[in-house]
């Protein structure tokens, strides 16, 4: 007889549930500022970009502003971070491969 496991664990957090607190699409993105936060990888940062210049399209008065923290093995500074938190209302990270 042939047994089949699965070879998923069990989930040892609980689920939380995650609620948008702003709506880039209200308005054509009017008064919004998207932040996007490059890991470090290459092309992250490319990739990044690409994805500000089809948000802008999309959203004619949405901006964007990238920062890249430059190495994917550390986590973004507490400056970087604040910076973001300063001037967006709305942030993305991403990563290359």
């Amino acid at each position: 007889m042939v047994q089949f496991l699965d070879p998923r664990g069990e989930i040892a957090t609980a689920e939380e549930i995650y609620n948008l607190t702003q709506d880039i699409r209200a308005d054509e993105g009017a008064g919004m500022t998207v932040g996007l936060l490059a890991n470090g990888f290459p092309d992250s940062e490319k990739f990044l970009s690409k994805l500000g210049t089809v948000l802008e399209s999309r959203l004619p008065k949405v901006k964007t502003k990238l920062w890249n923290k430059g190495n994917a093995g550390i986590a973004a500074g507490e400056k970087m971070l604040n910076e973001i938190k300063a001037h967006c209302q709305v942030a993305i990270a991403a990563y290359g491969h």
